[in-house]
C-alpha cells in the first residue's frame, strides 16, 4: 500500500469513526463522557490499580474482571497469563415475569464520570421503573467494587425481584458455592461466596458478595444456577413513584496477595456491609479528586479533552501508588498480551505519570527493582554481566515471552528503557537518597550489561548486535538505532549517577557509549540498523532517537528522518508511534502538522460509543493504554513544551493548535506547577 493511499485510508478512518462518536457523545462534557447507543458496543473498564471491572452494555451487568498480576499458565505447555477475577459484579432485575435488559428497555444511557472514576447505567424498563446502576472499583479498598442502585416505580405498585449473581470462569478448578448468615451480637452478614482455584492451581480464589441496605433487610433466599453461577435473591413490593436504594458489594482475593484469601475477601464486603457504604464512595471520590490535581485542560475542543481525559483516566485507574506493580498494555481492560510488562510501561506510559504524579511513578519503578536480582540472573545466565530484563515479564521477573516470539530472545533494548526510567526520576525529584539505595543500584547493573552486550570492532568503535529493536518486523538486527541510543543514553546517565553520588566512575560505560556505531543513507537520514534497505517498519524507531532520547538534536537532521520515517510506518502499527512524530513537529514549530499527526495516532483507533483505544486501526483490542501514554506525551512534551532536564521540568517553545483555544496542564512535578499557553 503506498504512502498517499495509506494517508487517505487512515483520513477516511478517522472520519468515521470521528464522526460516529461525536454523534453518540452529544451529551457528555468535559468530565463526562455519555452515550445513547450500545451498537458496536466496546465497553470502558473502571479500575482502581489492583481490579478492573469492565461493564457490559446490559444495565447492571459486568462482562469480566480484571486483575493485576495475578497469573498462572495459559496453556499446558504455555506462559503465564493474567487471571481474571471470580465475577461479583452483576443483578438480575426481575418484575411481573419480565427480565430486565436491553431489549425491554428505553431511555437507555450509559455515563463515565471521569472525575469519580463511576460507570452509571441508566435504562427505563418497560412501564415499570426508572433505574439507575452505578459501578465503582473502590479507590480505598483495592480489592472490592460496588453497584450502587437507585430506582423508581412508574405508574403503578410493582414486586421487584433482584438477583445479586457471582459467576466464576468456566475453565476454574474445584468450584465450590456457598451461602451463609454469619452473626455476631445483633450484627446479622449475610455471606454469598464462590471459592475455587485457577486453571492449573496455582492460585486460590475466593470472592464475595452481599445486599447493602438502606433501612430494614428483607428476606433472602440462595438459588443456585449451575456449577459456575449462584445468586441471592430479595423481593421487595413498592409504591408508585416510590424510589427505592440498595447496593451489591462484593470483594475479590487471590492466594497472590492473601494467605487466607477466603476470610480476607469476607471481611471486606462485612466492612463495607455494616455501617460504611458511603464512607467507602467518599473515600473513593477524595482519592480520585487528590489524582487529578494532575491534569490537562484543553479550552475550545471537547472532543480533544474528553479524549486526553480519558487517556489519563486510565493511566491513573491501571496503577496505584501503594502496589509496587507495573502496567500491562491493555491495563486493567483485558488480558491482552497476558497481562505482561513492557518497555510500554517505562518508555510510553511513566513519563506522563512522572510528571503528575511520583508517588506512581516510585511504585512502577519499585516493580522493576524488586525484579533486579531476577535480571542479573537472566544476564549471567546469557553469559552477559549486570542485569537483562525480560522482553515480557510477570511477577517472577524472568522472560515471560512465548518461547516461537523471537522479541523474547532478542529485544535486549528493554534493559535500556528501565535505566532511563529510573535517571528520569531522580531528574525530576532530586531525591539523592532514592538515587543512592534504589536508583544507582539499578543505573549501574544495567549499564554494566551494555558494556558486556556491546562488541569492539576493529576500528575501534562498538557494535551492538543481533537484536530485535521496535521495529519487531526486522530480526537479527545489527546495530540497530534504537538499541544502540538507547544503550548510549542509559550509559551516560549512569556515568551521571555515579558522578552525581561521588561513586568511582567505569570508564568503559563512556567508551562504549563514545564509540556505538550508528549507520546513514548517502543523503544522511539514519538507518533503522545496519543493513536496513528502506522496508515499511513496524513503528517508530529512528524517530525516538530525537525524542525521547536526545541523541539527535540538531533540527534538519530531526526533520530529514521524519521525512522519511513517516512514510515506512506500517499502516497497522501500533497507535502511539505518530505521537512520537507529533512531539517532533510540535518541536519544531509546525503546530498544524503536529496537530495532524496526534490526531492520527489515536482518532482510527477510537472504538465507540466512549473512545477507547484498540492498538491499532485495525484490530479491536482496547484500551491500549500505550497509546494513552503516547497520545499524553504528544500534548505534554509537544504542545506544552516540555522537557526533562538535569534541573527538573522545563518548559521550551510550547505551541497551541489553532483548533484550541487554551491549554493548561497542571499539578507538574514535585512543585505542582502549572503551564498554560494560549
Amino acid at each position: 500500500m503506498n504512502f498517499l493511499f495509506r494517508r487517505i485510508f487512515l483520513l477516511l478512518i478517522c472520519l468515521s469513526y470521528g464522526f460516529g462518536l461525536m454523534a453518540q457523545n452529544q451529551n457528555g462534557d468535559e468530565w463526562n463522557i455519555v452515550s445513547n447507543s450500545y451498537s458496536n458496543y466496546t465497553g470502558i473498564s473502571v479500575a482502581n490499580g489492583r481490579i478492573g471491572l469492565l461493564p457490559s452494555e446490559e444495565a447492571g451487568k459486568t462482562k469480566a474482571i480484571i486483575l493485576n498480576h495475578v497469573f498462572d499458565k495459559e496453556s499446558k505447555y504455555g506462559v503465564s497469563k493474567v487471571l481474571l477475577g471470580i465475577n461479583f459484579a452483576n443483578l438480575e432485575i426481575v418484575i411481573a415475569g419480565d427480565t430486565l435488559k436491553n431489549s425491554n428497555c428505553f431511555n437507555w444511557e450509559q455515563k463515565l464520570d471521569l472525575k469519580t472514576a463511576a460507570f452509571t447505567s441508566t435504562c427505563r424498563f418497560k412501564d415499570y421503573a426508572d433505574f439507575s446502576f452505578t459501578t465503582y472499583a473502590l479507590r480505598g479498598m483495592p480489592y472490592a467494587g460496588m453497584i450502587d442502585v437507585s430506582l423508581t416505580v412508574l405508574k403503578k405498585d410493582v414486586s421487584i425481584q433482584v438477583g445479586g449473581q457471582i459467576i466464576c470462569p468456566a475453565e476454574y478448578r474445584n468450584v465450590e458455592s456457598d451461602y451463609r448468615v454469619m452473626r455476631d451480637l445483633d450484627a446479622r452478614m449475610p455471606i454469598l461466596q464462590t471459592t475455587a482455584y485457577s486453571p492449573f492451581g496455582k492460585h486460590q480464589f475466593a470472592t464475595t458478595a452481599s445486599f447493602i441496605f438502606e433501612d430494614e433487610t428483607p428476606e433472602l433466599r440462595h438459588q443456585i444456577k449451575d456449577s459456575l453461577h449462584h445468586e441471592l435473591i430479595f423481593t421487595k413490593d413498592l409504591k408508585k413513584a416510590e424510589t427505592y436504594q440498595f447496593a451489591w458489594a462484593g470483594a475479590v482475593c487471590t492466594s497472590q496477595d492473601f494467605s487466607d484469601p477466603k476470610s480476607e475477601s469476607e471481611r471486606m464486603v462485612i466492612f463495607q456491609l455494616l455501617g460504611n457504604k458511603q464512607a467507602v464512595i467518599d473515600r473513593h471520590k477524595e482519592l480520585w479528586e487528590k489524582l487529578w490535581q494532575g491534569d490537562i485542560i484543553i479550552e475550545g475542543d471537547l472532543e480533544s479533552q474528553q479524549d486526553v481525559r480519558l487517556a489519563l483516566y486510565h493511566l491513573y485507574s491501571f496503577a496505584r501508588d501503594d502496589s509496587n506493580l507495573s502496567i500491562a498494555p491493555m491495563g486493567l481492560s483485558a488480558q491482552g498480551y497476558n497481562g505482561h510488562i513492557f518497555w510500554d510501561t517505562e518508555l510510553w506510559m511513566f513519563p506522563p505519570l512522572l510528571v503528575f504524579n511520583q508517588d506512581i511513578a516510585k511504585s512502577l519503578l519499585n516493580y522493576r527493582f524488586d525484579r533486579l536480582d531476577a535480571a542479573k540472573r537472566k544476564a549471567q545466565n546469557y553469559g552477559f554481566k549486570g542485569a537483562m530484563f525480560p522482553w515480557e515479564s510477570d511477577e517472577t521477573g524472568e522472560e515471560a515471552t512465548p518461547t516461537w516470539a523471537l522479541t523474547g530472545t532478542f529485544e535486549h533494548h528493554i534493559t535500556a528503557d528501565v535505566g532511563i526510567a529510573f535517571w528520569n526520576y531522580f531528574r525530576l525529584t532530586s531525591d539523592k537518597q532514592w538515587l543512592l539505595t534504589i536508583g544507582y543500584p539499578m543505573l549501574k547493573e544495567v549499564a554494566n550489561f551494555w558494556v558486556s552486550r556491546s562488541t569492539q570492532n576493529l576500528d575501534g568503535t562498538y557494535s551492538i548486535n543481533n537484536v530485535v529493536g521496535p521495529n519487531e518486523f526486522y530480526h537479527h538486527a545489527n546495530d540497530n538505532a534504537f538499541t544502540n541510543a538507547s544503550a548510549k543514553t542509559a550509559l551516560l546517565y549512569a556515568n551521571k549517577a555515579a558522578i552525581t553520588l561521588g561513586k568511582k566512575l567505569n570508564a568503559d560505560w563512556l567508551k562504549v557509549a563514545e564509540f556505538l556505531q550508528f549507520h546513514y543513507f548517502p543523503n544522511g537520514v539514519l538507518k533503522e540498523n545496519k543493513e536496513y534497505n528502506g522496508e515499511i517498519i513496524k513503528q517508530a524507531d529512528v524517530n525516538l532517537l530525537a525524542y525521547p532520547l536526545d541523541v539527535v538534536s540538531k533540527p534538519e537532521d530531526i526533520k530529514r528522518d521524519l521525512d522519511y520515517y513517516e512514510e515506512k510506518m506500517g499502516a497497522d502499527g501500533p497507535a502511539m508511534s505518530h505521537s512520537i512524530l507529533s512531539v517532533l513537529y510540535a518541536r519544531l514549530g509546525e503546530t498544524d502538522k503536529a496537530y495532524e499527526l496526534f490526531k492520527r495516532a489515536y482518532m482510527p483507533n477510537k472504538r465507540v460509543p466512549f473512545g477507547a483505544l484498540s492498538e491499532s486501526a485495525f484490530s479491536n483490542n482496547p484500551y491500549f493504554a500505550t497509546g494513552a501514554g503516547g497520545m499524553l506525551q504528544a500534548v505534554i512534551f509537544g504542545f506544552g513544551g516540555l522537557y526533562f532536564t538535569d534541573s527538573g521540568i522545563e518548559q521550551k517553545n510550547p505551541c497551541l493548535p489553532k483548533q484550541w483555544k487554551k491549554l493548561t496542564i497542571k499539578g507538574i512535578g514535585i512543585e505542582k506547577k502549572t503551564f498554560e499557553i494560549e
